[in-house]
């Protein structure tokens, strides 16, 4: 499995925390931002393999960081968007242009590796060549 630069989006420490713990010791560098202001800026500075970003957070939720990293980044890598709301209702609330899969909280991290592991597969480096 390639290393990954991912980009996880979460006003929530423990889950800042959880996503560095899971993914670090694979060997992905995982870049961690607190609310969606502070992850949409991050994005316009370095380029990403994965973004992985929650529903509801200060300054920027994660819908409006979506809708601003489509309007303004290129090439933009594939995006997981994790809510508390129900697989289901968030479907509803959320484009589905903006995100590439939508995942329950509290994480199923099992499902989260075959995810990314699936991505990586695809191998996501070569659209960036």
């Amino acid at each position: 499995m390639s290393m990954m630069n991912i980009l996880v989006v979460d006003d929530k420490q423990a889950v800042l925390s959880q996503l560095d713990n899971l993914l670090s010791p694979l060997g992905h560098r995982v870049v961690m931002a607190n609310n969606g202001l502070d992850g949409y800026e991050k994005v316009q500075k370095e380029v990403f393999d994965l973004i992985i970003v929650d529903h509801l957070m200060p300054l920027m939720n994660g819908i409006q960081m979506l809708k601003n990293i489509k309007q303004h980044i290129e090439n933009v890598p594939p995006i997981f968007f994790m809510t508390t709301q129900g697989k289901d209702n968030a479907a509803d609330l959320i484009e589905h242009s903006l995100c590439d899969t939508v995942l329950d909280k509290p994480l199923d991290e099992t499902h989260l590796l075959s995810l990314i592991s699936q991505l990586n597969k695809q191998n996501t480096h070569a659209r960036y060549l």
